[in-house]
């Protein structure tokens, strides 16, 4: 009998495509398509576009005060409000969410 190893790969991180870096802090909404990294802070919501297949990596430096929306998210940083992930969500030890998190898949 042969055993296998799991190559699926749950997030596709080559989607990152944009960056919110330390020092950076952005008052208002961000609608992503793509991928997106935040490093600095979010007052608003994150939100994938419509039926966008968007990606989120929270860094341990990054906050966002708002509710967040993807389609797979990393999160390793603060998150104040309500977390919607439609595919694949993984929380690493930094993580801190205050609110409801909804997911598909999760790994911790």
């Amino acid at each position: 009998m042969m055993f296998r190893r799991k190559t699926d790969q749950f997030i596709e991180v080559t989607k990152l495509s944009s960056l919110i870096d330390r020092g950076v802090e952005i008052v208002g909404d961000v609608v992503i398509t793509d991928g997106l990294r935040i490093d600095g802070h979010v007052q608003g919501d994150v939100r994938a576009k419509g039926d966008a297949r968007g990606l989120l990596v929270l860094s341990e430096h990054g906050s966002v005060r708002g509710s967040v929306r993807a389609w797979d998210a990393v999160i390793n940083g603060t998150v104040e409000g309500d977390v919607v992930v439609e595919h694949f969500l993984e929380l690493q030890p930094n993580a801190r969410v205050t609110g409801s998190i909804s997911y598909r898949k999760m790994r911790m």
